[in-house]
């Protein structure tokens, strides 16, 4: 019975450091570097048929005014068919349409992959019971389990 605590506590903390929502973000470590972890988000990203729009890597754009960032990039990548039902329940969700996702690497060297919990936004936007939230929830976590997995 001693154990239990322990163990409980084993849980939660590993549960914690794999996968954390604070004000709608939803972060998960990587076990790749930022450069291996964006690549691996963009093929993964294309092979479940998504459109990439934008891939920005904020580091380089500190470097262009003379300044230092930590590897810091953003994938902006969606789809019709995902968008779509969202903005139908809340067409002011398509101020947070497409779809990104952050990787960084955080003052210990650790990368961390982070995006917008769809429930967040639906909530955000007054449509918290519009039906492809789930959906949604379901392809953002089993993409960054993909891309973060070793």
């Amino acid at each position: 019975m001693r154990r239990w605590p322990i163990l409980m506590g084993t849980i939660l903390w590993l549960t914690s450091s794999l996968a954390l929502a604070v004000d709608g973000l939803v972060v998960v470590q990587s076990s790749h570097s930022v450069a291996a972890t964006v690549v691996r988000l963009q093929a993964t990203v294309e092979q479940r048929g998504l459109t990439v729009f934008a891939r920005i890597d904020h580091a380089a754009g500190a470097a262009k005014i003379g300044q230092t960032l930590r590897p810091t990039a953003l994938l902006i990548f969606g789809n019709p068919q995902g968008g779509t039902p969202l903005m139908q329940c809340a067409q002011t969700a398509g101020i947070d349409l497409p779809l990104k996702m952050l990787v960084w690497e955080d003052a210990q060297g650790k990368v961390w992959l982070g995006y917008n919990d769809p429930a967040y936004l639906a909530q955000r936007h007054g449509a918290a019971q519009c039906p492809v939230v789930g959906k949604l929830q379901a392809a953002l976590a089993g993409l960054a389990a993909a891309v973060s997995a070793p």
